[in-house]
């Protein structure tokens, strides 16, 4: 047990050592559009007129939910804003904390879950196949989901996905190769 909940704790640390390298470095630039300022300011001043009152929350604009809506959502352009009526730093150290605590939650579910199958997956092998297997499932349905089902941009949603699944995959790598044993079967 010992060694799951290290397994985890180390897994936890590979998540939030990846996602910092993808999104608190100037690569998260790969999955954003960019403006000038003042295009941004208009829009933003816009946003702030129409849905401060509506408060925080994730709009479809327009919404299809009528028949007016709906023509307007096909003729576009469409967005899905997600809104919120406080501002907050760009690059702020508030998201630290939950950020990590995220993290080890998330690495200590993949301990776990390696720890219960260690009687079927008694290798290396076997446990790397399943981390890859539900590593990759999980982004496809997740993200990959987004523009399918959305229409949102593909290139956020690849981005986001690949930086994912390299960090599921790198601490469940990490976490199956040393700190689960694989017990054989009776």
């Amino acid at each position: 047990m010992i060694r799951t909940i290290i397994g985890g704790l180390v897994g936890g640390i590979v998540i939030f050592v990846i996602g910092m390298i993808f999104w608190a470095t100037p690569l998260a630039n790969i999955a954003v559009s960019g403006t000038d300022a003042q295009s941004a300011a208009n829009v933003q001043a816009v946003l702030a007129e129409a849905l401060t009152v509506h408060g925080t929350g994730v709009y479809m604009v327009p919404s299809p939910d009528t028949s007016a809506g709906t023509t307007l959502y096909g003729k576009g352009p469409v967005a899905l804003v997600q809104f919120n009526t406080s501002g907050f730093p760009a690059n702020g150290s508030d998201t630290m904390v939950p950020g990590i605590l995220l993290a080890l939650a998330t690495g200590m579910l993949i301990a776990a879950a390696l720890r219960g199958t260690a009687g079927a997956l008694t290798d290396f092998r076997s446990r790397l196949q399943a981390v890859l297997c539900f590593s990759a499932a999980a982004v496809l349905w997740l993200h990959i989901g987004q523009p399918i089902f959305n229409h949102a941009p593909w290139g956020y949603y690849l981005y986001l996905a690949f930086s994912d699944f390299l960090s599921l995959a790198a601490a469940g790598t990490v976490i199956a190769r040393w700190f689960v044993e694989g017990r054989p079967q009776p």
